[in-house]
């Protein structure tokens, strides 16, 4: 096992060159960047103080003159400015050697260190995640060793249409349909509809701080249960009903046990184990795709929301500081899922399969 854990932690340092490295040229190659940006703003703000002064003294063709554009030494400190006035090798190059000391540069836009908006932001992200990680836990296990247990029988048919729901749909159409209905769109406000605590949070008491806290909280929370609930609650019960299958049930049963004694004190921890060693894979895929949409639909300020923004204002910084860091957490924990299958399981040998 230290072998596979050992090659797992060298592939890591290729994997994030390779993805930072088409990341990098992808975003170069597109249109629109910040420097594009503020020399379009610049030319904006120059035609307006030039119209502005046509309109008193200048003739028709003075105007014409100042809307040519801006100078080539402007649009060069333009340049240096957002450290485009060198060459794209030798900024990816600076780039990775100061990813090496987790020093990501400044933001374009928000005049910060991209390491103190990530740190700024990772609170919110880390709190949705957990909570709705936990919730869809409590909610997937219960129904999925109850559905294994009714097997074709009328509650596990009713539900399985629900859980065809909740899989098909997207998360973000749940999001949108609870604020139309429950957060002031057509129908009743009872939650707010953004932010995750009110303005006056900071005068409130503790208790009146929790449940302000929950209260926002509700909505986006419910929303990812909604959207993530239906793959484990499945995966929960084929896992159950595999084990209810095997000869150790069987002679459990022919010995008197009741159908609980045998599901709880046997079944259950054999089940559960290809569930518990799924968690860090669930995280992964709650943290860095749940939490994007839910984040931009009720305006979390967290590292999703915070991303989002950065695309759509070219701040490369912040980008790529926030893809460096979900793909770095994304490998590590499906590192560790791997770790929970072979704790779990002895039976599992990656070093003895060669695995990569």
């Amino acid at each position: 096992m230290g072998t596979y854990i050992l090659k797992r932690l060298l592939l890591i340092i290729p994997t994030l060159f390779l993805i930072l490295l088409i990341n990098f040229v992808v975003v170069q190659l597109a249109p629109g960047g910040p420097v594009e940006q503020a020399i379009q703003d610049a030319q904006n703000f120059q035609g307006v103080g030039q119209v502005a002064a046509t309109e008193t003294v200048a003739a028709p063709e003075q105007a014409y003159q100042g809307a040519r554009g801006l100078s080539d030494e402007m649009v060069e400190k333009i340049k240096a400015q957002y450290g485009f006035d060198k060459s794209a090798p030798e900024r990816f190059w600076l780039m990775l050697k100061g990813y090496l000391s987790f020093d990501f540069g400044t933001s374009f836009f928000k005049d910060k260190p991209v390491t103190q908006l990530l740190w700024e932001k990772m609170p919110v992200t880390i709190s949705l995640g957990l909570w709705s990680t936990l919730l869809i836990y409590l909610v997937s296990i219960p129904l999925g060793i109850k559905k294994a247990k009714a097997h074709g029988m009328v509650f596990d048919k009713s539900t399985s249409l629900l859980l065809a729901v909740g899989y098909a749909v997207p998360t973000f159409v749940f999001g949108i349909l609870l604020i139309v209905f429950f957060a002031g769109g057509s129908y009743f406000q009872w939650f707010p509809l953004q932010g995750l605590v009110s303005e006056n949070f900071a005068e409130l008491s503790l208790w009146g701080q929790i449940k302000d806290y929950f209260w926002h909280m509700t909505l986006p929370l419910l929303t990812m249960v909604l959207g993530g609930f239906a793959g484990l609650t499945y995966l929960t019960k084929y896992a159950f009903m595999e084990e209810l299958g095997k000869q150790y049930v069987l002679a459990a049963r022919a010995k008197g046990l009741t159908e609980n004694r045998v599901l709880y004190g046997h079944v259950f921890r054999n089940a559960m184990l290809i569930v518990i060693a799924g968690l860090p894979e669930a995280l992964v895929g709650i943290f860095f795709v749940g939490n994007l949409f839910i984040e931009i639909i009720f305006n979390l300020d967290g590292l999703g929301l915070l991303g989002f923004e950065a695309i759509v204002q070219r701040d490369y910084p912040v980008i790529f500081g926030t893809l460096f860091l979900f793909t770095l957490l994304g490998l590590i924990l499906r590192l560790v899922s791997d770790v929970l299958y072979q704790i779990i399981d002895p039976r599992i040998n990656f070093d003895a399969r060669g695995a990569k």
